[in-house]
């Protein structure tokens, strides 16, 4: 297996979309599914299993990402510091995020990379799904994240913002016509989910039951923000997002409500406990110095 088709088969495992693994390895969907029929017919078995809805690993797709993750990583980090010594630069901090209000966040990337030139900063959007897989596997350094964040061997940094709540629903949507709404009413709907996760940290984001103790149907799985916005947009399922989303993604077919009966939603850094370094205590340093955004 070529080093290219090993990222296409590690881009597709991490996404579960044919178009997004195209889009973030700048080729065509097309090459990514011929890339990976290549593979199954090399090893004689599906790798993905596929329908109108969903793309999932197979057991044997689970073992060979698992295998190639770690020789993919050692080849790829190889490369990187040959190229950052190239350019006179000694690391690279990898922060992965859920929120999507990066140009409020600005303050804090620029003020790290004005102080430490040495060092590579890079952004990424982070998947739903096994969030917390990217800093325990090495992948990433920092997950931006909602709180609490009770993980025995992941550390909570400071913190970022909070924000209120906006319930997404389509616009044609019965309560799209309201100017408000709340969880109970949300709660008539279907919403949306993602596996494998914590129970206790995903809660935050959607909980399981409304304030008078109505179950909230959380059955769409989801591993991305374009997912929840096609779920959304064609009314199979009403979508809780922090309230920056109203501002980072208006669209003509989504309408976005305050939710009132729901208490702000924290944010801030994450890092594996054991894998602490000085650019993560730099970074942290930067957040507590500036102090969150203002509410």
């Amino acid at each position: 297996m070529e080093l290219r088709d090993i990222e296409i088969f590690l881009t597709l495992a991490e996404e579960l979309h044919f178009g997004r693994t195209a889009e973030r390895l700048h080729v065509s969907v097309a090459a990514v599914s011929k890339a990976i029929k290549k593979q199954e017919r090399s090893i004689g078995v599906e790798l993905f299993a596929r329908d109108s809805r969903n793309v999932r690993l197979t057991p044997v797709a689970e073992q060979l990402r698992d295998d190639l993750r770690q020789l993919h990583q050692g080849l790829t980090r190889s490369l990187e510091r040959a190229r950052l010594a190239a350019r006179g630069k000694t690391g690279t901090l990898r922060v992965s995020l859920f929120p999507a209000n990066l140009q409020e966040l600005r303050r804090y990337w620029e003020t790290f990379r004005s102080r430490h030139p040495q060092w590579e900063l890079r952004l990424w959007m982070s998947g739903y799904a096994d969030p917390f897989a990217q800093l325990r596997n090495g992948e990433a350094d920092i997950l931006v994240t909602w709180l609490p964040v009770e993980e025995p061997d992941l550390t909570v940094g400071p913190r970022l913002f909070a924000e209120t709540r906006v319930l997404a629903v389509a616009a044609d949507n019965a309560l799209a016509k309201w100017s408000t709404t709340t969880l109970e009413a949300a709660s008539d709907y279907r919403h949306v989910s993602a596996e494998p996760v914590p129970s206790d940290w995903f809660n935050q984001y959607i909980p399981e039951l409304t304030p008078k103790g109505r179950s909230i149907d959380r059955t769409d799985l989801v591993n991305h923000i374009e997912d929840i916005f096609m779920l959304t947009a064609i009314g199979d399922s009403v979508s809780l997002f922090p309230v920056h989303v109203a501002r980072y993604y208006p669209r003509p077919d989504i309408v976005y409500l305050p939710v009132t009966d729901m208490p702000a939603l924290q944010y801030g850094l994450v890092w594996c406990s054991d894998a602490e370094n000085d650019m993560i205590r730099a970074l942290a340093r930067v957040v507590r110095e500036l102090g969150p955004l203002p509410g």
